[in-house]
């Protein structure tokens, strides 16, 4: 066992180990435990996956407070890496327990920040999806699930659109996030009484979201590098305020980064679908 695996067995709860135990496919009869809907564990089933079990990591986590010009558009770099290094602990975890099952991939993964009453400026960081393993019954044609580092694979598509990508001919590499904290400046005095009652733009503010949001953009473009990815599906930008005030926000974009399975594959032809029940 290396180093960081032993490091992150260490930060696994005990009780989360044994009831990983309970679930590996060497104790026969035990149940497996998951957040897939009906049809998407039929679906997932019919691809030649089934589940093992729902795998989490978790990273309570002190986001401190970084100084900024109160007129300056200005990235908070500190801020933005301490985002990412949360949520990198809690998927490093996840993919742990993963692993543990002998998982090939985490399917359905969620991405949730949680506030609690431990403290000012504490939150919980949270990853949380369904582990699958590849069933050799199904006599998949396909082979090499994990990602280019040995790690199950990680998604946060849902049971019907992995399905889709599967019978494609597309497989996940893994989620890929990139993260930005940003602080927006103020306003000057002169420039909200001259604005009152008129229908203008607000350049300052234009700018700073926009840069913003393309900072966020480039870093999960870097990740999916990274990982040889040809391209990033159901991708979603979304805003984060946390407690840092009305003027600081966080962009974060997440997504799935995927790979082709063989050289040779088609995309079929959607089958189109007469809705009688309107």
């Amino acid at each position: 066992m290396s180093r960081a695996v032993e490091l992150e067995a260490a930060a696994i709860a005990e009780a989360a180990l044994r009831r990983l135990d309970d679930l590996t496919v060497t104790k026969p009869g035990s149940p497996f435990t998951s957040d897939l809907s009906v049809n998407e564990f039929l679906l997932i089933y019919e691809v030649g996956f089934r589940p093992l079990g729902l795998v989490l990591g978790s990273s309570v986590y002190h986001v401190g407070q970084q100084a900024k010009t109160w007129s300056q558009n200005q990235e908070l770099d500190v801020l933005s890496h301490a985002m990412a290094h949360a949520r990198e602990l809690a998927m490093s975890r996840m993919q742990f327990e993963a692993t543990r099952l002998g998982a090939d991939g985490v399917v359905g993964v969620r991405l949730d920040t949680l506030r609690h009453d431990f403290g000012k400026d504490m939150s919980e960081f949270i990853a949380i999806g369904t582990a699958v393993k590849a069933d050799p019954r199904a006599g998949s044609r396909w082979r090499g699930w994990r990602d280019n580092k040995g790690q199950p694979f990680t998604s946060n598509l849902s049971g019907q659109d992995f399905c889709a990508l599967i019978r494609a001919g597309y497989a996940p590499l893994g989620l890929v996030a990139g993260s930005c904290v940003y602080h927006i400046a103020h306003q000057a005095v002169a420039n909200v009484v001259g604005n009152f009652g008129r229908n203008v733009e607000l350049e300052s503010f234009t700018a700073a979201l926009y840069d913003a949001r393309e900072l966020a953009m480039t870093r999960i473009d870097k990740a999916a590098k990274a990982l040889k990815a040809e391209g990033i599906v159901a991708m979603k930008l979304v805003q984060n305020s946390h407690a840092w005030g009305s003027h600081t926000t966080e962009f974060l974009a997440v997504g799935t980064a995927i790979r082709p399975l063989r050289g040779d594959h088609e995309i079929n032809r959607p089958t189109m679908v007469l809705d009688l029940e309107d």
